[in-house]
């Protein structure tokens, strides 16, 4: 892949499964994001795509949660250094006006 086409994401969730609903999207965002990544812990994966195929996902995945019940964290990653933190779902989002060391 061009890399300057391509992104490279840290994708976590957290999807409430006290409910058959809530059980559905859980298996929904799993496969939405097996399609584009490797999952490399239960509800994290990472993802290594064209940027058109990331603005795809990112809808799909907007369609499936519940913005109220659940929540997804995506990291933007750029070889080594960290470049931009995106939220969506009811997770309050973290505060990174200061640096992030890992």
């Amino acid at each position: 892949m061009d890399c300057e086409l391509t992104v490279e994401l840290l994708i976590t969730y957290d999807v409430d499964t006290t409910t058959p609903e809530g059980r559905r999207r859980l298996r929904h965002v799993a496969k939405a994001c097996e399609a584009y990544g490797i999952r490399v812990q239960k509800s994290v994966f990472e993802v290594v795509c064209r940027r058109s195929d990331w603005m795809y996902m990112k809808q799909r995945l907007n369609e499936i949660i519940d913005p109220t019940e659940d929540s997804i964290r995506i990291y933007a990653l750029d070889r080594g250094s960290f470049a931009a933190a995106e939220h969506m779902g009811q997770s309050p989002p973290a505060p990174h006006d200061t640096p992030l060391v890992f």
